[in-house]
């Protein structure tokens, strides 16, 4: 693994201070000099930074000196003072920075191992970036091939958007912060329906420093019963569950309100419930007691439209394990004495949520799968 730190002791380095004259400081040089640069979505253009190094607890300690220069060749100079064991400089860095603790009758001990503010550090971009159209917000994913070219240089992925015009196919100028995630994967919400946006990741190093962008995508939200992101209650637990229908009016009547309900992981009355195993894997759990579950096949299916009627046979209570493309058959009562059937196919399993497509056949007892109008 590569080194994650540039850590010169000053002595070797050119233009040093000259010897210091006077009695001996009473204060040791800061050790465990670090920084941070602060990421502003372009890369190479840090909009500041953040020096950090540890804090002895001597007494005699009044404040530190924060020195740097610009080039290997040039003298360092004061930056700042500080009584704080960090240091904010803000704007472009310097190249070089060491820090010196000063005592309470003015001695200043000696340099601390200078650090050197690399951007060859940056990790490589994510490859490619795909986007899935979701009721006022899009869900993006994208490869975790940053993190997975050096886990112990890796800090977090930061996704961006800006506005999208549809007619000259560009994206604004004004990128704003969508988040940050350490799964190669993002909703973007509280997005207005109808309103094209541009999406785009970089990845973060643990110095700060920003990767190129993966490839730039646009989407648009859209009201659809398709789509619907359900997370696993490890990650969230609103939201983790979920109802093909629930007859909030107890009058047997279907209604688009009460079709569809995602619903938090404690609910006792879901039909049922993701979470997120062991080993990462993603798994779907029939709640209700008049619930049970039946893989359809084990061939992805391409389309909801694609199963046409529900199996007989093959139900079960325990839980099922998700992935990409999987389609579920569940049959769950009523109390009415007549089964009733969902499907749920899988168009996305991640390390935190899913993204499912769902129908559902309001008659009672029939078994023929029709996608639900929503």
């Amino acid at each position: 693994m590569r080194r994650r730190l540039l850590v010169t002791p000053l002595a070797l380095l050119v233009a040093c201070s000259s010897e210091r004259l006077g009695p001996a400081p009473l204060v040791d040089p800061p050790a465990n000099l670090s920084y941070e640069v602060e990421p502003t979505g372009t890369p190479g253009t840090p909009s500041g930074l953040i020096l950090r190094w540890d804090d002895d607890g001597n007494p005699d300690l009044a404040s530190w000196n924060v020195y740097s220069r610009g080039s290997t060749t040039g003298s360092f100079l004061l930056r700042g003072t500080t009584t704080s064991n960090s240091f904010h400089d803000r704007g472009t860095p310097h190249l070089q920075y060491y820090v010196t603790a000063v005592d309470r009758a003015g001695g200043e001990s000696s340099a601390s191992a200078v650090v050197t503010v690399d951007e060859r550090l940056a990790l490589v971009a994510p490859t490619d970036l795909t986007t899935t159209t979701l009721n006022e917000s899009i869900g993006l994913a994208w490869p975790d091939n940053a993190y997975q070219a050096d886990p112990g240089a890796f800090r977090a992925y930061h996704v961006y958007s800006a506005s999208y015009d549809l007619d000259t196919d560009q994206c604004g100028a004004d990128w704003q912060l969508e988040g940050t995630t350490v799964a190669p994967e993002f909703i973007v919400g509280a997005l207005t329906n109808g309103v094209p946006r541009c999406f785009g990741v970089s990845a973060v190093s643990i110095e700060g420093f920003e990767s190129l962008w993966a490839p730039v995508r646009s989407d648009t939200p859209r009201p659809d019963a398709r789509s619907v992101v359900v997370y696993a209650q490890q990650a969230s637990a609103t939201g983790s569950a979920f109802r093909f229908w629930q007859d909030v009016n107890a009058d047997g009547h279907v209604q688009d309100a009460e079709l569809g309900l995602v619903k938090t992981g404690s609910s006792a009355d879901a039909d049922f419930v993701v979470d997120r195993q062991g080993d990462g894997s993603l798994t779907l759990t029939p709640v209700r007691a008049a619930v049970q579950v039946a893989s359809y096949g084990t061939a992805p299916v391409g389309d909801l439209t694609d199963i046409d009627i529900a199996p007989v046979g093959g139900y079960a209570a325990g839980a099922v394990t998700a992935a990409p493309g999987a389609t579920f058959i569940f049959r769950m009562t009523e109390g009415d004495g007549f089964y009733r059937y969902g499907a749920v196919r899988l168009t996305h399993v991640g390390q935190d949520f899913l993204i499912l497509d769902w129908s559902y056949q309001t008659d009672p007892g029939n078994p023929d799968l029709v996608r639900a109008a929503h």
